[in-house]
């Protein structure tokens, strides 16, 4: 009676430690957002939306304020048409502009939302139309590459005199 008694509670404890693990492996790799807060969606068009995902953070100032929650292809003006789910909470103006920014040199990429001037403020299907395109490493290696290729004093410092 006693060892199966042991059976159960260490049964127990191994099922809560594997709930607990599965919960922190979809929270670090963004797939859980627990948040029972209302939002607004909002869109934005990008050139190229590099790396980031649905489900990416919405950040302002380091706070996240939303999430994205899809992203399509429009065919019309070959750009990428982000949908934000904004936080009630949260306000932002009109005239406020999207980066696709970088959490540290080789991080996940998130959006990053600056504040307006604007009186007017942001509202359910408003489209924010200032907005900056991921950096895309391997285009800035070859404009780098390129640039020294073409440059004509490149080549004489390798002559010896």
């Amino acid at each position: 009676m006693q060892r199966s008694k042991n059976d159960v509670w260490v049964g127990l404890f191994v099922l809560i430690g594997a709930v607990a693990i599965l919960f922190l492996a979809l929270q670090s790799a963004n797939l859980l957002s627990l948040s029972f807060q209302k939002t607004y969606q909002v869109q934005a068009k990008f050139d190229n939306v590099g790396g980031v995902k649905p489900k990416a953070a919405v950040r302002s100032a380091g706070v996240v304020v939303g999430r994205v929650e899809k992203i399509v292809f429009d065919d019309k003006s070959f750009q990428a048409v982000v949908t934000l789910a904004l936080e009630n909470r949260y306000v932002f103006p009109k005239d406020s502009s999207l980066k696709i920014l970088t959490s540290g040199l080789l991080g996940e990429q998130y959006l990053g939302i600056e504040p307006g001037a604007d009186e007017k403020t942001l509202t359910a299907g408003d489209t924010i139309s200032s907005t900056q395109s991921a950096v895309v490493l391997e285009n800035l290696i070859s404009q780098f590459l390129f640039s020294k290729a073409a440059d004509p004093a490149a080549g004489n410092n390798s002559q010896v005199k």
